[in-house]
């Protein structure tokens, strides 16, 4: 890692498992925005060489690419928050949530990282449905289920945000300190909905950045049904823990 007074205050977190058709190609993009950003690969012991292409653009981008390997599959959530811990540990101020596939347009980290920067916001989603339904090339169905299940946990927590499983999200630094990561229990898309959920209980300032979602071209998705039941009944369950913990007190 170079010395914190060369490199950026916002770090830019993305797994990765079996990336390989898009891994350098990200990392890229990342790098030549017009802003410094660094980078942090989460990579979970991809089969198909992913780890071997990022150290390739660490060595390209000396100072700027970090990888994490880990031992294998341990679920989208540990990894995000290895990768906080690991932020934190190096004194990023801007951590950002971000997918290695282009179904999130680097572009936009300017856009997120501008509302926790300069316009107050603690946490910046980068928003779905916040101006109607803005994804490209998926499936109606995928679309109706993401759509809804975003509604459903938004009428059950009542959180205002109308992305709530929304994977690209910049988190200010004083957020993760004042959570206590390692009580995180959601592993899954379950995950995302938890970390916003905190946030709002604990009265940080959420705004949702509108974004167009594009799904992604190469490579394979990693959803599952598994992992869409996780969000949809871990957010009663978080509910329930919230009205507990405010009886308690």
């Amino acid at each position: 890692m170079s010395d914190k007074n060369e490199r950026s205050d916002s770090l830019v977190i993305i797994p990765m498992y079996n990336e390989r058709e898009n891994a350098k190609a990200i990392i890229k993009a990342v790098m030549e925005l017009p802003r410094r950003f660094d980078v942090l690969v989460i990579d979970d012991n991809s089969p198909d060489g992913t780890a071997k292409l990022v150290r390739e653009s660490m060595e390209e981008y000396p100072g700027r690419v970090d990888l994490m390997e880990r031992a294998g599959k341990l679920g989208l959530g540990t990894a995000y928050i290895a990768g906080f811990k690991w932020a934190l540990e190096r004194g990023y101020d801007f951590i950002i949530e971000m997918d290695a596939d282009f179904s999130h347009d680097p572009k936009d980290l300017l856009r997120l990282y501008d509302a926790c920067a300069n316009q107050g916001a603690d946490v910046a989603v980068g928003s779905r449905y916040v101006t109607g339904v803005n994804v490209v090339n998926w499936p109606m169905g995928r679309v109706l289920m993401s759509y809804y299940a975003s509604a459903y946990v938004r009428v059950i927590t009542r959180m205002p945000i109308h992305d709530t499983t929304a994977g690209f999200v910049c988190w200010t630094a004083k957020v993760l300190r004042a959570m206590d990561l390692d009580a995180v229990k959601f592993k899954g898309y379950a995950f995302q909905i938890e970390m916003k959920f905190t946030a709002h209980q604990l009265g940080f300032k959420i705004v949702e950045v509108p974004i167009v979602f594009v799904n992604r071209v190469l490579g394979t998705s990693k959803m599952s049904s598994g992992i869409f039941g996780e969000a949809v009944f871990g957010v009663i369950q978080l509910k329930l823990n919230s009205l507990f913990k405010k009886k308690k007190k």
